[in-house]
């Protein structure tokens, strides 16, 4: 059984750990869309560290269309944020490219732009990465290598779609940031019509081993093994001395 209050108090505990050990009074860095995940990181790690320790980074590829609900996350956990555009960044590397791009290279060059704002945000504010991924994204690399899935510490990442929202709901977040349909901000489509699955559907199987459909089943395995790289360490040659 999912205790929600407990598992709440445990990851603030563990995000004060990881602070202690790798940056005393430094600052979480927190990569702000307004969806779930980002929201419930945020609201830990003010739980955890205070609000005077935590900096949103709102980070739009020109316009956002939903961005007033990263607006609303971080007004309404008073913590100190920056809006940083990264359109002009990426569409200067694109240009730059001297060759014809690939559609998944157009889709995973802004969430890598993101990672290297963060990472400039965070190396002028004695700060820390917060990455952002839930283990249901994770379990189907739903993730951009290096992008969205970079961190230095990742509060989520054993806890699913189904479980974050609880959480969320244990730290007072509004409603309209837990329930907010999830969506990538690339591609226009919601997470789960690019998935072809729900994510109620994804956190069961995970969970409890149970799914109804045999080509759900076999979506979410393919997918589960052919991108466990992107949770494994890079792989390094050993050589015999």
């Amino acid at each position: 059984m999912f205790n929600a209050e407990q598992i709440t108090k445990d990851c603030v505990k563990w995000i004060q750990d990881f602070f202690e050990e790798n940056g005393k009074g430094a600052n979480a860095i927190v990569g702000i869309s307004g969806g779930k995940d980002s929201s419930v990181v945020a609201a830990l790690c003010v739980e955890a560290l205070g609000k005077d320790r935590v900096i949103g980074v709102l980070m739009p590829c020109g316009k956002q269309h939903d961005i007033d609900m990263a607006q609303l996350l971080v007004n309404h956990l008073g913590i100190k944020n920056y809006e940083i555009n990264i359109k002009d960044a990426v569409d200067g590397l694109k240009s730059a490219l001297p060759f014809e791009i690939s559609e998944q290279t157009t889709i995973n060059i802004p969430p890598r732009v993101r990672m290297t704002t963060l990472y400039a945000v965070a190396q002028s504010h004695n700060g820390r990465v917060a990455n952002t991924c839930n283990l249901s994204e994770d379990w189907v690399g739903y993730a951009t290598r290096y992008g969205d899935g970079a961190g230095d510490f990742s509060p989520l990442a054993q806890l699913t779609v189904t479980e974050v929202k609880e959480i969320g709901r244990v730290l007072g977040l509004p409603d309209v940031l837990v329930d907010k349909t999830p969506i990538d901000g690339l591609c226009g489509k919601t997470d789960e019509e690019n998935l072809g699955f729900t994510y109620a559907t994804l956190d069961r199987y995970i969970r409890d081993g149970v799914i109804d459909d045999e080509k759900t089943k076999e979506s979410i395995d393919t997918k589960h093994k052919n991108n466990l790289f992107k949770l494994q360490l890079m792989p390094s040659f050993k050589p015999s001395i």
